[in-house]
């Protein structure tokens, strides 16, 4: 006996609506949120959702190579869905997050060339960040 599960039920098992809306929130803006934040803007639609509901889908969005992790900023673990090359700066002051698009990415390509054949290697990727102060918080300091 043959059993045809098909690509529609595999699909269907790994489909989760919370995941979902946890994926569109990080999608859709532009902010970097963290759990903390996710969690209160998918609480509206899901209010039975749980912290650790959020942080389990988190970590399989992430797993699966539909968001990143941009690393623990201002103490807590920031996501980006934006998986386009594309490198970031973050403020030291306030925390904030700012893709750095692509009209720089001219130089990062001459930067993976370079550390190719300084190290005889091949760069798949690389995650390039910039620190400092923002225009907001310098702003704030002028004051």
């Amino acid at each position: 006996m043959i059993i045809n599960f098909g690509v529609a039920n595999i699909m269907r098992t790994n489909y989760s609506p919370k995941r979902e809306a946890i994926y569109e929130i990080i999608a859709s803006t532009k902010v970097h949120p963290d759990a903390e934040r996710i969690y209160s803007e998918v609480k509206k639609t899901y209010p039975e959702i749980s912290l650790g509901t959020v942080y389990r889908n988190l970590v399989h969005l992430r797993n699966s190579g539909k968001i990143k992790s941009l690393g623990v900023i201002k103490g807590c673990e920031r996501f980006d869905a934006d998986m386009s090359p594309h490198s970031h700066f973050i403020c030291n002051t306030c925390g904030r997050v700012i893709d750095v698009g692509d009209l720089f990415s001219i130089y990062t390509q001459r930067l993976d060339k370079i550390v190719e054949k300084e190290l005889c290697v091949e760069v798949e990727s690389h995650d390039l960040v910039f620190y400092g102060i923002c225009g907001s918080c310098n702003a704030d300091d002028r004051s």
